[in-house]
């Protein structure tokens, strides 16, 4: 498996044109392509892949598939394939999203138990920037320590996994995505390093 952080077209197996890429996000970075306070994830691509970013032609521009909060890290894809970000991103399929998040205070085994009803259920998120009142959907939570769990959502909301953990006050210190429906982030691929995903193997 090779990692890069010089990936050039001609380096990638295309699939009728397209193609698909795995990033290990760092914190600091936005999803956008312009961004006057952070820096932009595309400036992590390959001078080449950043022109299809920028100047291919409308509906064959490389993107990112959703968006990873400028400080949470972790498996971010890319495409060309607007139907392959629609099918993973599309709110009535319910892709399931998986999060290692660090919690600022610990919970205690008897109050874990109560984490894990309540995601069950389906948290009231509370209002946080431009989000008002939500209601979240059901979702798992798996304790890994005291101050440490998996999460998994099916949905996107803004802040979703944060504002959750502040419904039941407690606070997210960290937080990285490990999978995105079948892609799972490779525990040796470096923070700010990205590899294609083989084009063959994506579902059609």
């Amino acid at each position: 498996m090779s990692f890069f952080y010089a990936l050039s077209i001609k380096d990638c197996t295309l699939k009728d044109g397209k193609i698909y890429i795995m990033m290990n996000k760092p914190c600091g970075y936005v999803c956008s392509s312009v961004s006057d306070r952070h820096r932009p994830v595309y400036t992590l691509l390959s001078k080449e892949l950043q022109e299809l970013v920028q100047n291919a032609p409308r509906g064959r521009r490389l993107h990112t598939v959703g968006r990873l909060d400028c400080d949470t890290s972790g498996l971010l894809l890319f495409t060309n394939d607007g139907l392959f970000s629609h099918k993973l991103t599309s709110p009535q399929n319910e892709i399931p999203k998986t999060y290692i998040a660090e919690l600022k205070t610990e919970v205690c085994p008897e109050l874990q138990l109560k984490y894990i009803n309540e995601f069950e259920k389906g948290l009231v998120l509370p209002p946080e920037k431009k989000a008002p009142v939500q209601n979240a959907m059901p979702a798992k939570i798996e304790f890994l320590a005291p101050n440490k769990c998996k999460v998994t959502v099916t949905e996107g909301k803004f802040h979703l996994i944060r504002r959750m953990f502040m419904a039941l006050e407690n606070e997210v210190s960290a937080l990285k995505r490990i999978s995105f429906g079948n892609y799972t982030l490779p525990e040796d691929l470096p923070e700010g390093a990205y590899m294609e995903i083989d084009a063959a193997s994506v579902q059609e």
